[in-house]
């Protein structure tokens, strides 16, 4: 334990980010850290509960609770406290293989679960967990380390997110030869194409990428299976195959009137023309679908619509707005519907919607919103959306109906309609030419051992398997699948 009453004795703190009007001018890294005296500090305001919530990762209320791959939190807290940085990185890399990625941008639900949370607040769990990697990285602590000896069996990783890098570097761990494919021209899947760079710059991607590289994994880039290698052959290579493809198929809005007009773009697509192209050549030559001095709206309230947000502003946007089907959340937790340790849902300003208030003066959403119809102009290009207010209801059967508000109908000016409104599942390809059984999500359906599919030598891990989730969860199967295919093909495993 850190201090008996630490969490009595000091309040939670964050790292000050850098001024919003300020880091809407680049791309880089908009946090700020602790020092080491500060980050000691918060790291003694952790408990060390009997039980511990903040590492249970399971599902409550429709969402989750502590954090999916069991970090050890209280155990690098109360070394941080003590100033034992080293034994701290060594315990945080016990569950994670990615801590540099998951202190940046996972939404933390270990801090919505902390038992501190029931009487104040949460300690700052993300930031010491991102102090400790960000540090052993500093220190030279973070080295490849091959494994000693080879299996002989030849492994197959289908996709290059978090899943699928999680797989490769657990099945390398176990001497197995590991080589992932990626369709992309870079390796990362959505931590390179999906997030942007000042939430996770790319450069931190490519240092893990390449450390696994060092211990022996091989990566395949600008390589699509089931076009540019059939998946029987894949098959007919490798001892196993693990399909980390992620759930890449946009949910479309083909529903709303007008939906076929330019300057509608699914988001991912928005995103990634912009990562390439500053990873390319700086934005320098314009081949990225660009919101400068247009009038932008996104359609989705997650993740990904805010990440279009923040993007929209570094174009230089006109104006942005950020619709959403959901209400308002509350100011303080609802105790009776949202009880602890279920996540947290209350009104924050995420990023990008400090860095649009800091800007136009408010923030940039609105609430029970619900698209008509998008009006173009004689060149067929959108140029207003009509949308209504709702009220969202749950019927007794546990379906959510959305009711119109009559009387509530607003014209809005748009240049650039970006849709977030998640995605449907996996794409087919592989799962059509390898039969593959899918649930009634779409997802492939591994229910022969959890991550085993119906196929021979074919696992299924991360959104490919569960659909659309976190970070964390990614890596979590993807560890899951690689003791899963470990034992398959060694009889026995040792992987944690």
């Amino acid at each position: 334990m850190s201090t008996p009453t630490g969490f009595m004795e000091y309040k939670r703190e964050l790292p000050s980010d850098r001024d919003p009007l300020e880091r809407i001018k680049d791309w880089n890294e908009f946090h700020r850290m602790f020092s080491e005296e500060q980050l000691r500090t918060q790291g003694a305001r952790c408990m060390d509960c009997g039980t511990p919530y903040c590492h249970t990762g399971i599902e409550l209320g429709g969402s989750v609770s502590g954090c999916p791959i069991n970090n050890l939190i209280p155990e690098w807290n109360s070394l941080i406290y003590r100033g034992l940085w080293k034994e701290a990185y060594d315990r945080l890399m016990k569950t994670n293989n990615f801590p540099e990625f998951t202190g940046r941008v996972c939404p933390a639900p270990c801090e919505g679960s902390c038992t501190v949370g029931l009487i104040g607040e949460s300690v700052t769990i993300k930031t010491i967990e991102q102090a400790i990697i960000d540090r052993a990285f500093e220190e030279g602590w973070v080295v490849a380390e091959p494994p000693k000896t080879r299996t002989g069996k030849k492994v197959a990783v289908v996709g290059s997110g978090p899943a699928g890098l999680a797989a490769a570097a657990q099945l390398n761990k176990a001497g197995h030869t590991v080589t992932v494919y990626e369709r992309a021209d870079r390796i990362g899947g959505l931590l390179t194409y999906g997030i942007p760079s000042m939430k996770l710059e790319k450069d931190i991607v490519q240092r893990r990428v390449d450390l696994l590289a060092a211990e022996g994994v091989k990566f395949v880039v600008n390589t699509e299976i089931g076009k540019d290698i059939s998946s029987q052959e894949l098959l007919e290579q490798f001892d196993s195959v693990v399909l980390c493809g992620g759930a890449t198929k946009a949910r479309p809005i083909g529903n709303v009137e007008g939906h076929e007009l330019k300057g509608i773009y699914q988001a991912m697509d928005y995103l990634n023309s912009t990562i390439k192209s500053y990873l390319d050549n700086g934005l320098q030559e314009g081949t990225y679908i660009s919101g400068n001095k247009k009038h932008v709206i996104v359609i989705g309230g997650g993740d990904t619509g805010t990440d279009c947000v923040a993007t929209a502003l570094r174009h230089g946007c006109e104006s942005v707005t950020q619709f959403g089907t959901h209400s308002k959340a509350p100011l303080e937790r609802d105790s009776i519907n949202n009880p602890w340790p279920e996540f947290p849902n209350v009104y924050t300003l995420d990023y990008a919607h400090e860095e649009a208030k800091a800007l136009y003066g408010e923030d940039p959403r609105a609430f029970s919103v619900l698209t008509k119809k998008f009006v173009g102009d004689e060149n067929g290009n959108v140029k207003e959306l009509h949308t209504v207010q709702i009220r969202r209801y749950v019927d007794e059967q546990g379906c959510k109906i959305y009711e119109e508000i009559p009387g509530t109908e607003k014209v809005w000016p748009a240049d650039l309609v970006l849709v977030a409104v998640g995605f449907e599942g996996p794409e087919r390809t592989i799962i059509d030419q390898l039969s593959l059984e899918t649930d009634r999500r779409t997802n492939v359906k591994a229910a022969y051992g959890k991550y085993k599919t119906n196929v021979d030598k074919v696992f299924a891990a991360g959104d490919m398997r569960r659909g659309q989730s976190l970070i964390v969860w990614a890596i979590n199967e993807g560890r899951e699948a690689a003791r899963e295919v470990d034992k398959y093909l060694m009889g026995s495993t040792m992987l944690p």
